[in-house]
């Protein structure tokens, strides 16, 4: 893979069929999550709202989807029983449809994730200022 610098050229390097697939996982995260910073990170495609959001990438014979972490991987474990996962990574095989729904889900989980997290910094703020 060359160096890339947008989305949509880092897209453009892949074979139809997986740009598509590719495409489609784009448009999902950016369905659920229209206000998220879309950049090139790691050399694939990220998406931060409140923090890192999720990543997704082409590779050989699968597309990759990193939730950018484990624990909505252990929270979506029965749905995504079909499709091999490791700590961080879902691969979803080029001769099956990628899974939509369950992608926009797990971006909306990343997205409730990323906003407690915000909110906990912002209660730890307040209450060391009250401390003072």
């Amino acid at each position: 893979m060359k160096t890339v610098s947008t989305v949509t050229e880092y897209l453009n390097q892949f074979p139809e069929k997986q740009r598509g697939y590719l495409e489609s996982i784009r448009k999902a995260i950016k369905d659920v999550a229209p206000n998220a910073e879309e950049a090139i990170n790691y050399g694939m495609p990220g998406y931060k709202l409140n923090g890192v959001l999720v990543y997704f990438g082409g590779f050989k014979h699968h597309c990759s989807f990193f939730p950018a972490g484990n624990s909505v991987i252990k929270k979506f474990s029965n749905e995504l029983k079909p499709y091999k996962t490791s700590k961080g990574t879902i691969q979803f095989p080029l001769d099956s449809p990628i899974p939509i729904t369950l992608i926009k889900k797990m971006v909306k989980e990343r997205i409730r994730e990323n906003e407690l997290k915000q909110k906990a910094k912002s209660d730890n703020k307040v209450a060391a200022k009250q401390s003072k």
